[in-house]
């Protein structure tokens, strides 16, 4: 995708942060220099390389490196802990690290660091520092500088096949830890251009990419597709509603993807300085796309009304690249519908027994075609679990399909929370907490939230005797897990509601929280 637009338009702008601004030939010579600098350090097709970095040119320009090696993408979450690191760099075998350096609120590298060395399996880290001149922060480490210093902006890329697995994307599921889903190049290929077609991207369209590119839908629906159409892509590191308007303001952005809770604060937004031309802004914007959870009809019909542009959602997994179905811009929108399949993905709902069930009935959402994963790396039983002995993708997400084949997602997979955008999986957070000397049992729901979709809350019985807080419970949880995963509520609580076989009854918990 790079190497194509590289051919056909190296000059032109591929990618703007702030004053800096790369053209696709740029990008692609220091990407070469990664990949000449990954073969020298040993790395081989097939080798796994993690990458932590948030939306800057370091991103495309490691991740399209370590693919022409013949390699394998890592995308991590920037937010994650030390610990949380660790157990992602072993469970994909990653030979070698690439983290960015961070802020002093946001320290990527310290935990990179704390992680990579936790991790016997991964040799080689290296630091990509907020100055590209400065020297490491970290005694004993090398820059990205230092890495590709003296490699040639040439390289020809390793021979891949469709099947070769491309990129390990980390998903959160709905129990235990986070499994890697291996995407093939294919797969990935495929689903970008299917996306580029169904937004009918042109050669000058200019994306506001502020979702991260660690994650699928931002790595699909705007780096390769946008790469792979000669797109501009407008990098936004963090989103607030200022940065996306300024971004579109001045760089005359016609694209935009986000999660709802983007979408909500767009609308709630208020320009009280008058910072911004609502109408120069969407005068030029054509489209915007949201997934993650559902829109809600008000923030549609709002933002519709604020901006004026279509909002088209889509249903996806990590699993399937991850754009599963879409509202079609040529077809009718359906108030509450995620839109029908794309092309080549057959989209099914079954019972219990994995039997198809009548158009209007409620069954769970199976999926088969180009986008599927080839499987869950090195854990076979989850894999066979997920596809249940056939050809479909078993999502576990309860959905209903009506007589035009559209598709409505009731409810999602049992326990599993998304806040704003990320998934979040109560197990592991009650593990977490069950580590703490004074907590006894534990138990996570999401409630809901109008900002973030759903909140976090934790369920808490105390040992006996023990002395403690929520208050200060919620800040241990604060210094031990990801921003994004930690409970912002406690409960502490006498006992839980149980069944006869000792298992907590999460149904009533929520109950007493609607």
């Amino acid at each position: 995708m790079l190497e194509y637009s590289v051919n056909e338009h190296p000059d032109k702008t591929a990618v703007v942060l702030d004053e800096t601004r790369l053209t696709f030939g740029q990008i692609n010579a220091v990407a070469n220099q990664v990949a000449n600098g990954l073969i020298k350090a040993g790395i081989q097709k097939g080798d796994k390389v993690a990458l932590s970095c948030p939306n800057l040119p370091y991103f495309p320009m490691i991740y399209y490196g370590i693919l022409k090696t013949g390699a394998v993408v890592v995308p991590l979450n920037v937010l994650l802990k030390g610990r949380e690191i660790a157990y992602h760099l072993n469970d994909s075998d990653a030979k070698a690290y690439f983290c960015f350096q961070g802020t002093q609120g946001l320290p990527i590298a310290e935990e990179g660091w704390a992680g990579f060395n936790q991790a016997d399996r991964c040799e080689l880290f290296y630091l990509m520092t907020a100055d590209p001149k400065a020297e490491s922060p970290i005694q004993g480490t090398q820059t990205l500088t230092q890495f590709l210093s003296g490699q040639p902006q040439t390289f020809e890329s390793a021979a891949t096949q469709f099947d070769d697995t491309a990129v390990i994307l980390y998903t959160s599921g709905t129990t235990g830890f986070p499994k890697g889903a291996e995407l093939s190049h294919g797969s990935m290929t495929m689903n970008a251009k299917i996306v580029g077609d169904m937004l009918a991207l042109q050669h000058d369209d200019i994306h506001a990419l502020v979702l991260p590119l660690f994650h699928s839908l931002g790595q699909t629906a705007h780096m390769n597709a946008g790469f792979s159409m000669g797109n501009t892509l407008v990098l936004i590191p963090r989103f607030t509603p200022e940065a996306v308007l300024a971004a579109m303001q001045k760089e005359k952005v016609t694209f935009f993807a986000g999660v709802p809770t983007m979408y909500w604060a767009l609308l709630n937004y208020e320009d009280k300085e008058g910072r911004f031309d609502i109408d120069a802004i969407v005068n030029k914007l054509r489209i915007g796309v949201s997934g993650a959870s559902s829109l809600t009809e008000e923030i549609i019909k709002g933002i519709e009304k604020k901006y004026k542009i279509p909002i088209m959602e889509g249903y996806g997994l990590s699993e399937t690249c991850p754009v599963v179905t879409f509202n079609h811009l040529h077809k009718e929108r359906k108030p509450g519908s995620v839109g029908t399949p794309i092309w080549g993905i057959e989209v099914m709902t079954v019972d219990q027994n994995g039997q198809p069930v009548p158009n209007g009935e409620v069954g769970e959402v199976v999926v088969r075609g180009h986008n599927v994963m080839k499987g869950y790396y090195n854990k076979p039983e989850n894999t066979a679990d997920a596809f249940k002995g056939t050809s479909w993708f078993h999502t576990g997400d309860l959905g209903r399909l009506d007589e035009d084949n559209y598709l409505f997602i009731v409810d999602r997979a049992k326990d599993m929370i998304i806040r704003g955008g990320f998934n979040v999986y109560p197990r592991e957070i009650e593990e977490v907490l069950m580590t703490h000397p004074a907590v006894s049992l534990a138990s996570v729901i999401g409630v809901a939230d109008d900002q973030y979709g759903e909140e976090i809350k934790a369920f808490i019985v105390l040992k006996q005797g023990a002395n403690i807080t929520e208050t200060e419970l919620i800040q241990w949880t604060k210094d031990n897990m990801a921003p994004y995963k930690y409970p912002r509520m406690i409960e502490i609580r006498d006992s839980f509601p149980m069944t006869a076989t000792g298992k907590i009854l999460k149904k009533e918990l929520k109950e007493e929280n609607r």
